[in-house]
Formats: C-alpha cells, structure tokens, sequence
C-alpha cells in the first residue's frame, strides 16, 4: 500500500511543477531614464562693436524773440522747429551678466552724427534759421534679452554736444553764426540679432538743451532753444 501512495505523491508533486512552470510570470519593466536638462546656450553680446544709422529730428520748440539793448521784448517772428534727416557712426562697448535668470547686457556708446535738420521763418519784416550742424553725444546703454537671447530691450541716458548755425536779421538784429550747446539725453530702443556678429536696431531719443542767448554787434539779443526728439534705425556689428 505504501508504493501506490508513493507513486501518487510523486505524480502530484511533478503536476504541481508543471503547473507552476507555465503559469502567469510578471514582466519586468525597465525603469525609466529622463535625459538630462540641457539648458540653452548664452548667446554672447558681449564685446566691442561698430555701427551706422540713419534718423529724423522732429519734435522741437524753439521761439525766435528779439530782445533790443535796452530790455523788453520787440519782437518775436515766430519758431525755428528744426526737422530733417540725420546720419550717424557709433562706437561702443557691451558687458554681459545674468541677474535673477535674466541676460543684462550694458555698456558706453559713442556716437557722431550729422545731417540736414533745419528749419527758417519769414514773418513781420524778420527772418531767422536754425541747423543741427553736427552733433557728438556718450550715451550708457543698459537692455534685457528676451529668453531666446536674441533681442534686447533697453534704455540709455547720456550727454551731448551739438554745433548749431543760427541766423537772426531784422527788428534791428543782425546775427549770423554758429554756437555750440550741451544737452542731456534720454531715450528707449530694441536691437535684433540675425546672426552672431550682426544686428538691428531702432530708437527714440530726447535731447534736452539748454536756452543759449546770442548776441549781435548792436547789443540786440535772441534766446535759442534747439531741444528735440530724435528716431533711428540702423546696424551694428560686433567685434
């Protein structure tokens, strides 16, 4: 009796192997591996660069008044409101830093410009002119770039010089001349990059000067105030 009962065990014991042979395995899964964050790369501002424009002036207010020797005023014709094309060669140095995530980028701007700015008046037996004759200015410039890096956004503020040829005749003035005059100068602009040495830009600018009293032979006065806007756009390049 024994050996059937062994025989059975054995049966039932190789049955149970087979069954757990081929019953239900669980698949191993892979664990998954996330790339490492690549951050972009800094598009570099920094450095010198070279640049040109072209702008208008527009904008300005500046009264003609002839004021005799004695005092008071005689006359006052009207307004020489200066307006016209300019053009101007920049230089200029950039730094880069990153403050709280963000690209800062600033730096001094040295700019010369000339053109044709200009205005005249006849009115009541008087005449007057004025002209931008050139104009040299040192600007601090100071931007954020936009998170792809390649445009900036910035303000400047700055002094200038500017030459101005200024005529008055009649009302017993006689004045023709040229006289230099300082401003300070505020202004907002944007600059794109298109590749990495070369950008555009554009800009508005206010130019603060002050009032110059001019003076004939006889004593006669006139009071100049050339302040104005200005507007450019043109290309830089990086060095």
């Amino acid at each position: 009796m024994l050996k059937p009962l062994a025989i059975s065990v054995t049966i039932l014991c190789a049955g149970l192997g087979t069954a757990s042979a081929g019953g239900y395995i669980a698949p191993v899964i892979a664990p998954v591996i996330k790339a490492p964050r690549v951050d972009p790369a800094i598009r570099n501002w920094e450095g010198l660069y070279l640049g040109g424009a072209i702008g208008y002036a527009f904008g300005a207010d500046d009264r003609v008044g002839i004021t005799p020797p004695g005092g008071g005023l005689v006359h006052t014709p009207g307004a020489v409101d200066i307006s016209g094309m300019t053009w101007s060669l920049h230089l200029g140095y950039r730094w880069q830093r990153e403050a709280r995530g963000r690209q800062v980028v600033m730096g001094p701007e040295l700019v010369y410009e000339g053109g044709n700015a200009r205005d005249s008046l006849g009115s009541n037996g008087a005449s007057a002119s004025s002209e931008l004759d050139r104009l040299l200015s040192l600007r601090w410039k100071t931007g954020l770039l936009n998170k792809a890096q390649d445009t900036l956004f910035y303000g400047t503020i700055g002094i200038a010089h500017g030459k101005f040829d200024y005529a008055v005749d009649g009302a017993g003035m006689s004045y023709a001349d040229d006289f230099t005059d300082s401003a300070w100068t505020v202004g907002l602009g944007i600059e794109r990059k298109i590749n990495e040495r070369v950008s555009l830009f554009g800009e508005w600018e206010f130019r603060q000067f002050g009032k110059s009293t001019l003076s004939d032979a006889a004593a006669y006065s006139t009071r100049a105030t050339p302040e104005h806007h200005h507007i450019r756009a043109g290309m830089n390049i990086q060095f």
